[in-house]
């Protein structure tokens, strides 16, 4: 599955949240915040995080912490190893 191809109502579904308006509109704002750290932290356009399908787990992840951490203040911010050398392993931004 390519990232392009991931939307709110199978979003809504990973994460088994309820399919309500406002879950929807939290699920847009946390995928377009997903897509861009991914974009951020390799250096990846659109067009090239598709070619990947690995990122498309990290995505998956992402979107999942963001939702069940929404409410939560969180004093120290990891990210999980596995999905960080995915990242790494798709770096083009070496700043």
């Amino acid at each position: 599955m390519k990232i392009s191809e991931i939307n709110i109502e199978y979003l809504i579904s990973y994460c088994n949240a309820y399919d309500d308006e406002e879950t929807k509109k939290n699920m847009g704002i946390i995928l377009d915040a997903s897509k861009a750290f991914i974009k951020s932290s390799t250096g990846l356009d659109d067009v090239t995080i598709d070619t990947y399908e690995d990122l498309t787990l990290v995505l998956l992840a992402v979107v999942s912490d963001m939702y069940d951490n929404r409410t939560f203040t969180v004093e120290k911010v990891q990210i999980n190893p596995i999905y960080d050398s995915i990242l790494n392993m798709h770096r083009r931004n070496f700043l």
